[in-house]
């Protein structure tokens, strides 16, 4: 018990002293490292939406024009997904420390679990998703995804899962498969499950106040809602799971695919948010991600060293 004491009293001091420099580190939890550029449209059918976004020209320019925005805006660690690992692992390569890794699951039936237990058991993949399987059609509590649930416990890792009404122009999206309270009988089967849902499930605020209520393992990211939606929509939903009393498990994600200044709008939407304590900010952009990842004190410290000394 003392070793713990001093453990949280010395990494509170050296907070304490960074916090001082102004310069505090972010994890961004969902990124995205798409093979192609696709159309700037996607995400705004129908209409409205917020932006802008300044779409890359050629699928090259992502990777470095991504580290350097989150450089700028002292992001430490990023969680990056999508669908092909040969990308995924380059971004990991490029920039030693500053990723996880997960694998997009669109199809239920894919990829080979067998091939990802690998991949998982050698540290290559870090998290499981972005599950979504919602955009094919398959509710999230579809025994379809039960292996991929299973896989997470087995390997104590995190589940990232699209749950919620942005559907950008996929053609088999349910709407009704987004709702959140859907994932009950996959947490009452995997009482260990660790998961977070994106978008903080907008806008499904009632179900996931109501899920987040009774299983304490559920957090979520506000990724894409930070910028997609107008501000002040945002704020009014984010404000409404603070006063809930979970802005313990609110954690920053910019859901970043091709538009690298999505990161710095995200962060912009959270610092701008007037009813936020600076405490509650930090929670939101720092230290819930850094709780929920399971980072050790060591990694938490580099973290903070890192962007004091810039």
């Amino acid at each position: 018990m003392k070793k713990l004491a001093l453990s949280f009293f010395t990494i509170t001091c050296w907070i304490s002293v960074f916090a001082q420099n102004g310069n505090l580190p972010i994890i961004d939890m969902h990124l995205h490292a798409p093979e192609v550029v696709w159309s700037d449209t996607m995400l705004c059918t129908p209409e409205p939406c917020t932006g802008p976004r300044n779409q890359i020209n050629e699928i090259s320019e992502l990777l470095p024009l991504t580290v350097d925005e989150m450089r700028k805006n002292n992001v430490v660690l990023g969680i990056v997904t999508d669908g092909n690992l040969d990308e995924i692992y380059r971004w990991k390569d490029y920039a030693q420390g500053l990723f996880l890794t997960g694998i997009a699951i669109w199809d239920p039936l894919l990829p080979d679990i067998s091939f990802l237990k690998d991949e998982y058991s050698e540290g290559r993949l870090n998290i499981v998703g972005e599950i979504a399987a919602q955009y094919n059609g398959f509710a999230p509590n579809d025994p379809k995804l039960d292996r991929f649930y299973k896989l997470a416990v087995e390997f104590d890792i995190p589940v990232l899962i699209h749950c919620a009404a942005l559907a950008g122009q996929s053609a088999l999206f349910n709407i009704t498969d987004g709702n959140p309270l859907l994932l009950e009988p996959v947490l009452k089967k995997y009482p260990t499950l660790r998961i977070y849902i994106e978008n903080a499930s907008y806008p499904f605020a009632q179900e996931i106040i109501a899920l987040m209520n009774r299983y304490s393992n559920v957090y979520v990211d506000v990724s894409t809602i930070t910028w997609l939606i107008p501000r002040s929509a945002f704020h009014y939903y984010l404000e409404r799971l603070v006063i809930a009393g979970y802005g313990k498990r609110i954690m920053f994600g910019s859901d970043q695919m091709l538009w690298p200044e999505t990161i710095t709008m995200g962060i912009e939407a959270i610092e701008s948010a007037s009813f936020l304590s600076e405490e509650e900010k930090r929670d939101i952009l720092y230290n819930n991600a850094a709780r929920f990842l399971k980072l050790s004190d060591d990694i938490i410290i580099e973290h903070h060293q890192r962007v004091s000394s810039q």
